[in-house]
């Protein structure tokens, strides 16, 4: 049996999601301790338990000791992992995007299609928004060999959550390709989407949209920017992304949920700046991708490579794990990472 300490790097929820995921694909029992020991308070909160709930589903794993709270759990998978349609409900906010993105990689090696339809909060803070996922991590993990589409069903905000996305997941049929991504390029597409439920009076969608377009086109480049007002939300919210394309093939986003207090024009200013400050550090990914890119070059056959904005807690902690866990080969230097795949196969 494998044992991470949880309180190592970051410290956090990253440990849980992404060490279940792997052992799982490999078959390997684990058991996490010190889980979320920098986080306050610690232990498994309600989206971190769904998450390895989710995991065992799909590879038949028995779990103890996990619960709500819970410091200390024993993941044990059955060897097989399964396919079909699952349905999962966070019964809070908690992000359902991290949820789908924690199922994602054992699912790709699945033996059958999946579909996950899962209940939860899309926008939020400290998470990836839904529309992250649709427009930069699904299309540049398909070049690796990832088949998946991500389609959000109806929006969810905190605290009330509520919200629907379904991922549909093809399986690979082989290992997936390394990511070869040392040049970033010249832009050539910036846009984006100002999303705001119950709040069309107030004109939340058009205010992001037109302040972040001028923000942006200051800088010299020019977005489209499609302003999108819902009425299906349990509550009122708003999240604002923009994404720029380069010659290199490169996908860097930004975003940013709305909140209580959060004026329009400083969410569009926030989103502007963070894709700015990325685009300018010369990075091939965003701040956001860069620590979940980190799983799939491990497992992926060959050498893949790539340059970060910084280099987060979330991504060292990534570097740790599937070093730890898979055996892949690391190198950090500087911005540019290193990753060489296992060459995972079903």
């Amino acid at each position: 049996m494998r044992e991470i300490d949880g309180s190592q790097r970051s410290g956090s929820g990253t440990i849980v999601r992404t060490a279940v995921a792997l052992a799982a694909l490999l078959g390997e029992e684990l058991r996490v301790v010190n889980v979320r020991a920098r986080r306050n308070p610690p232990g498994l909160r309600p989206q971190h338990l769904r998450a390895v709930e989710a995991v065992a589903e799909v590879c038949g794993a028995q779990v103890e000791g996990a619960e709500v709270g819970s410091q200390a759990f024993t993941f044990r998978p059955s060897g097989h992992l399964r396919s079909g349609r699952f349905v999962w409900d966070i019964g809070t906010a908690g992000s359902a995007t991290l949820l789908a993105m924690t199922v994602l990689p054992v699912a790709a090696f699945g033996p059958g299609p999946s579909t996950f339809r899962i209940r939860g909060g899309l926008f939020q803070d400290f998470a990836p928004s839904a529309f992250h996922l649709q427009h930069v991590v699904l299309p540049m993990l398909g070049r690796m060999g990832i088949r998946a589409e991500l389609e959000i069903v109806r929006p969810g905000y905190v605290p009330t959550g509520g919200g629907i996305v379904e991922l549909r997941v093809q399986p690979t049929t082989g290992p997936l390709r390394p990511l070869d991504l040392q040049e970033q390029g010249a832009v050539v597409r910036v846009w984006g989407i100002a999303l705001a439920s119950h709040l069309r009076a107030r004109r939340v969608g058009e205010r992001m949209a037109q302040r972040c377009a001028h923000r942006l086109r200051s800088a010299g480049l020019e977005a489209r920017i499609e302003v999108v007002n819902d009425e299906t939300a349990p509550q009122p919210g708003a999240a604002l992304a923009v994404f720029a394309e380069t010659t290199t093939g490169v996908r860097l986003g930004a975003d940013r949920a709305g909140a209580p207090g959060r004026p329009s024009e400083a969410i569009a200013d926030d989103v502007a700046r963070m894709l700015l400050e990325d685009l300018r550090s010369g990075a091939t990914v965003d701040r956001h991708f860069a620590d979940q890119l980190v799983v799939y070059a491990a497992l992926a056959e060959g050498t893949t490579e790539f340059r970060v904005p910084e280099v987060t807690d979330h991504v060292d902690t990534n570097l740790w794990l599937v070093q730890e866990i898979t055996g892949a080969g690391v190198s950090l230097d500087g911005q540019r990472v290193r990753i060489r795949g296992i060459g995972y196969h079903r």
